[in-house]
């Protein structure tokens, strides 16, 4: 999230203002323990609860296998419940509890603001991946990734858009009992449409090439053909570039948009 205003410093100022930021929002992460445990065990146990669907397709015929599959899937809850909707409960507290509005007095600028706030979530779902795949590798033998060059770069698009999108929902929730009800759209369409709970390469070829086009759908994609080694040139292209896309449309929305104040 850049291109904001405000802030003063060279880039080593910048760091130390956003680790000290990081940390204080850590600590106050870590005293919502709905919040991390949501985050940490739903991306573990969803999966599991859609094993039978999985069973159920004909993956084969997609060039998939069950442990890759679970793998992508354990890879996009932590996109919604790792990084999403913690960082929209995240933003809505703090600004209700007037936290935002009193970091803006400061030399702080916006976007290390958004950003400072994001990065304890990000680096959860950095570390959650980690383990996930590791974990998935030794118990569901899903293999060494046929194209690693890609997983990376499927993550961090999958987090940014997620953080992105989080700071735009935080925009018009207004408490942080509500975010659960508007977290919800985004959640229910990247579950069922980017390819998370059911491949998209198993949905029929039109809705699939919409699908494709949804937030999540490019790091879904690009995550699972670094598993799979089935992702062409050109399809790594596109997947990239709608993920720059939607970060893109995302922060130009959180610019205009981010309420910093509670609403009255």
């Amino acid at each position: 999230m850049v291109g904001f205003g405000g802030g003063s410093g060279g880039p080593g100022v910048v760091r130390r203002r956003l680790g000290a930021l990081a940390r204080a929002e850590l600590a106050l992460l870590g005293r919502n323990r709905g919040v991390v445990v949501t985050a940490l065990a739903v991306p573990l146990l969803l999966p599991f609860s859609v094993r039978p669907a999985f069973d159920r397709l004909d993956l084969k015929k997609h060039g998939l296998t069950v442990g890759t599959t679970m793998l992508t899937a354990a890879i996009g809850f932590s996109f919604l419940f790792a990084v999403y909707t913690s960082l929209v409960n995240a933003y809505v507290a703090r600004r209700e509890e007037l936290v935002l509005k009193r970091l803006r007095t400061g030399e702080l600028s916006d976007a290390e603001i958004l950003t400072g706030t994001a990065l304890p979530a990000l680096a959860l779902g950095l570390a959650q991946a980690l383990v996930l795949c590791a974990g998935c590798v030794a118990v569901l033998h899903t293999g060494a990734p046929r194209a690693p060059y890609l997983i990376l770069p499927g993550l961090v698009a999958g987090y940014l858009v997620s953080a992105a999108l989080a700071a735009l929902t935080a925009s018009f929730t207004g408490t942080v009992e509500s975010g659960q009800v508007t977290a919800l759209p985004l959640m229910v369409l990247s579950m069922v449409g980017s390819g998370i709970t059911i491949p998209t390469e198993a949905l029929p070829d039109r809705l699939a090439a919409v699908c494709q086009l949804l937030p999540l759908s490019p790091a879904i994609r690009l995550f699972r053909g670094g598993w799979t080694g089935q992702l062409g040139t050109g399809e790594v292209l596109g997947a990239l570039a709608t993920a720059l896309a939607w970060i893109i449309l995302a922060v130009f929305a959180v610019r205009r948009r981010f309420r910093w104040e509670p609403r009255r």
